[in-house]
């Protein structure tokens, strides 16, 4: 779906909450705001959502601008004229369209596009997908299937399947009526891919056309034909359904099964027999039927953990409703064992480590945040990166001084050499020695970057020989002395002046490092961040929970940024990864309750953990248990998921057993 270029002009305070809405939605681009009063309102509502914003409407209808919804007196034929190539609806239509959003957002994507109706049933299928009519025209092109082609959406709907796809067949099995199964065929741009075609056969024995499914082809499907009639195409659905390995159940308006794949009935143990015709909770082991959930709310369930079938299988699933002419015709269930998104989330968390290890792939696009003080310490930064003198990054624990210092060296011309981090208590002479003549040992061009992390744990003998490398670019390793181009960036969150006053830090080497000072702000000092930091930290948490909490409510934000955070950044996220898992399941937005908890559990952790005196059996098993999440934790490198995985028990126990033994 292409998203148009809208523009706002001379909005209310009622419709920038509406637009609030809209945006949250993301159905449609919101480009920019025009206010002829210059309200403060809107100008603030622009800013917060890096929207354009003028008080002249012409400054903003530009020729990328789709349409204008105009809220005030502007003359729409005059509007036509000045601007032909703008839809500009006038006051009354756009303030009627506002409130139909504002009484059924939920069915905004319906309203814009009939196109989009069965978006949610292919929204699991891994496959590729192509339909056709009996004339060879193209009805159904999915996402899969555009990425596969190179073709965007748009294009291929409405064309020949000869012209996109020439030796396809689909137009042979159509007319004979005869599907066949994994032919392997080679596409336009050279890619191999394994096909299965099937004609599309209605209830009165006619052929109305045919499809193909190619496997090996990842991600959401999406469909761009409106289906009016369930019923009509169960068939068609049928097929798409059975050559999915992901189990897939589908239920009418009353609940009742009417669709189940192979890969459904291997996962739970049910056949077809004991699940079609029956009530959705005919496979249900512990837990609500989230096919009623939606069947009653109207709205898809995502992320829900629970057990089915005859072996009580843990699964997550994910449920949404199929919608036909704006009524609920019934839903449609994926579902996933979670013994492999175990392993899958496993794998991406170790991805994501290693190419962090291996990549400098920050830069100050990742530092989030408008703050006033946070723009100067990043405007620092970037003078810094242009430099080749050491940089003393300070703040407190938690600030991201190590995302400035990668952000530094990413900047910097040595972008393409070594950044290596390390920790300053846990240097020796030899570990400072090989630090920093490790690109000696990768290449020529000595122009790494080595990151000190709290620069006053350093021992005094390692300062010695960093100062030494500081004022002459040598060091002494092995007793022969090595000149060096290692850059130097410094970090520390304690008082730099005291610990030189107090001897722990040499002042020859404070003046040495502290020649580019930048200093990173609490997040308690600029709580304005924090809703645009909170969208971010939800989107990779989502990714590492597999879970959809897309928002937070007002009151929850405001409670957020009423704590003083003496974790910083750090805590924010901690606060944010509790509050999701100990959150209602299936919900998408945290309000206030699931702050105040997640807040609260995380308070209680700094007391120690005290087993009974008396060694009953009990307390020996609590204090095994305990010895073993510790063990888990520290063979995973502090991976939450990893080491739920390897304890063989869901990341929801994990962290209720880490709160029971204050471990987190």
């Amino acid at each position: 779906m292409t998203l148009q270029n809208i523009v706002v002009i001379d909005p209310n305070d009622q419709q920038l909450n509406i637009l609030q809405k809209i945006i949250q939605s993301d159905f449609c681009r919101i480009t920019a705001i025009a206010s002829r009063e210059d309200s403060a309102e809107a100008r603030s509502f622009a800013a917060r959502h890096s929207i354009a914003y003028d008080t002249d409407p012409s400054a903003v209808l530009t020729d990328d601008v789709q349409t204008a919804f105009v809220f005030s007196g502007m003359d729409a034929a005059e509007s036509a004229q000045r601007f032909p190539g703008i839809t500009v609806f006038p006051e009354e239509i756009s303030t009627l369209y506002f409130r139909l959003i504002e009484r059924e957002i939920t069915h905004l994507q319906t309203i814009l596009s009939k196109s989009f109706t069965y978006e949610a049933i292919f929204h699991s299928v891994e496959e590729g997908m192509i339909g056709i009519d009996r004339n060879g025209i193209i009805q159904l092109f999915n996402d899969s299937a555009s990425k596969m082609l190179g073709i965007p959406l748009g294009k291929a709907a409405g064309k020949p399947i000869s012209s996109v796809i020439p030796s396809s067949r689909l137009l042979e099995v159509a007319n004979s009526g005869h599907g066949e199964v994994n032919v392997k065929l080679q596409l336009p741009n050279g890619l191999d891919i394994l096909s299965s075609r099937y004609p599309i056969t209605l209830a009165d024995g006619t052929t109305a056309g045919a499809f193909a499914v190619f496997k090996e082809i990842t991600d959401v499907i999406e469909t761009a034909e409106e289906i009016t009639d369930l019923k009509r195409v169960k068939t068609m659905l049928e097929a798409i359904i059975h050559s999915s390995d992901d189990a897939i159940s589908v239920v009418d308006s009353n609940g009742l099964g009417i669709l189940v794949n192979p890969a459904y009935t291997r996962l739970t143990g049910l056949s077809e027999k004991e699940v079609i015709g029956k009530p959705a909770t005919a496979d249900i082991s512990s837990g609500e039927s989230i096919h009623m959930k939606v069947l009653e709310t109207e709205r898809p369930v995502r992320g829900v953990k629970m057990k089915i079938g005859e072996n009580n299988r843990d699964v997550i699933v994910n449920v949404a409703p199929i919608i036909v002419d704006e009524e609920v015709k019934g839903s449609v269930g994926v579902i996933h064992d979670i013994t492999e998104m175990r392993s899958l989330m496993r794998q991406l968390d170790q991805a994501k480590a290693m190419i962090r290890d291996l990549e400098s792939s920050y830069t100050f696009d990742d530092i989030i945040g408008g703050d006033e003080d946070l723009t100067i310490a990043v405007s620092q930064a970037k003078i810094a990166a242009g430099c080749e003198i050491p940089v003393m990054l300070r703040g407190e624990p938690g600030t991201g001084k190590g995302l400035f210092a990668h952000a530094i060296h990413t900047g910097s011309n040595r972008h393409e050499s070594d950044f290596i981090r390390v920790s300053c208590s846990s240097l020796d002479m030899d570990s400072v020695e090989l630090a920093l003549i490790h690109s000696k040992l990768q290449t020529d061009e000595l122009s790494g970057t080595l990151f000190l992390d709290e620069i006053t744990d350093l021992k005094p003998e390692i300062q010695e020989s960093l100062l030494e490398y500081l004022e002459s670019g040598r060091v002494t390793a092995a007793g022969q002395p090595r000149q060096l181009g290692m850059r130097i960036i410094a970090s520390s969150s304690a008082n730099l002046e005291r610990a030189v006053h107090g001897g722990t830090l040499s002042e020859e080497l404070y003046f040495q490092l502290t020649r580019i000072s930048i200093r990173i702000p609490s997040l308690r000092a600029r709580s304005g961040d924090i809703p645009e930091m909170t969208e971010v930290l939800l989107a990779m948490l989502n990714q590492e929970f597999g879970m959809a909490v897309h928002s937070l409510t007002g009151s929850a934000l405001k409670r957020l940024q009423s704590y003083e955070w003496p974790g910083n950044v750090r805590e924010l996220e901690n606060v944010l990864s509790r509050a999701m898992i100990l959150s209602e399941p299936g919900s998408d937005i945290l309000d206030e309750e699931d702050i105040i908890r997640a807040l609260s559990s995380g308070s209680e952790l700094t007391a120690a953990q005290t087993l009974p005196e008396k060694r009953t059996l009990a307390s020996l098993m609590e204090a095994h248990e305990k010895l073993l999440l510790e063990t888990a934790l520290k063979e995973n490198g502090g991976q939450k998921v990893a080491a739920a995985d390897k304890l063989g028990i869901s990341l929801r126990s994990l962290y209720y057993k880490l709160e029971k033994y204050k471990l987190i």
